[in-house]
């Protein structure tokens, strides 16, 4: 954190280090790094390219990285480069245990997909893009307002402020004016239900000692998750390149 940074993206960074300290692992993020002989440099463009005369740019799967099947789905995803996603699957089994619809259910699990796989900034508005094709829009509008919405109480979802944000944002802190706009459009809304229930099951102090299993929601996604016959990130859709940047993140063009 550094004090050029909003208190947004403040609260962003620090949930960012608790999936972390959770997962002891996160996806790698997009990096360039050159091939030379089989080893990995992080690069100094021209320089290492006189050093090493043969290396070339990396333009195929990162080898030190899982491979993924040539058709992927979301749960292929999950298991090979969300890191463990104990997070999500965390959320996920809070609103399943506490009987929220399937819909309900799946927001939730997919609700900081973009965090654990793509970008951490805007990432309702990032997440839900990632899964707009694959989804009902009431998912999709749901994943994109509750960036907004968490930072407002609603005592009669029993939705408190979280009170992690009081201690590192303080007691005073107000919401940027984009987000208030947010939440006011997002409060009138006839899925504002929906979107609610993701910040009741967010679950902002993780526990390091539950564990919860993808396979409990296989069939929760099998149902609602259109998944493209070519695969993620092979079916032309307006998010698919979204996909492949998560399948190969180290490609350097």
């Amino acid at each position: 954190m550094n004090d050029l940074m909003t208190a947004s993206q403040k609260m962003d960074a620090l949930e960012d280090k608790l999936m972390a300290d959770l997962d002891n692992a996160i996806a790698v993020r997009s990096r360039l790094f050159l091939l030379a002989e089989g080893d990995f440099t992080m690069p100094n463009g021209a320089k290492l390219q006189q050093e090493h005369p043969g290396a070339k740019m990396l333009m195929s799967d990162d080898p030190r990285l899982p491979k993924m099947p040539d058709k992927p789905t979301l749960m292929d995803f999950f298991r090979l480069r969300l890191a463990p996603p104990m997070h999500l699957l965390q959320s996920a089994r809070h609103a399943k245990v506490a009987g929220m619809p399937e819909h309900v259910v799946l927001a939730c699990l997919l609700h900081d997909i973009a965090v654990l796989g793509f970008i951490r900034s805007d990432h309702g508005y990032w997440g839900a893009q990632m899964v707009e094709p694959y989804v009902t829009e009431e998912v999709t509008w749901a994943i994109r307002a509750h960036q907004a919405l968490r930072f407002y109480p609603d005592e009669s979802f029993g939705y408190a402020y979280p009170d992690n944000y009081k201690a590192y944002f303080g007691e005073d802190y107000q919401p940027e004016p984009h987000i208030e706009r947010a939440y006011q459009e997002a409060r009138a809304h006839k899925w504002y239900g929906t979107a609610r229930m993701i910040c009741v099951h967010d679950l902002y102090s993780f526990d390091p000692d539950v564990h919860v299993e993808l396979e409990e929601f296989e069939d929760i996604v099998g149902r609602n998750f259109r998944q493209p016959d070519e695969g993620l990130g092979f079916d032309d859709s307006p998010s698919a390149h979204m996909w492949r940047t998560l399948r190969q993140p180290t490609k350097y063009l």
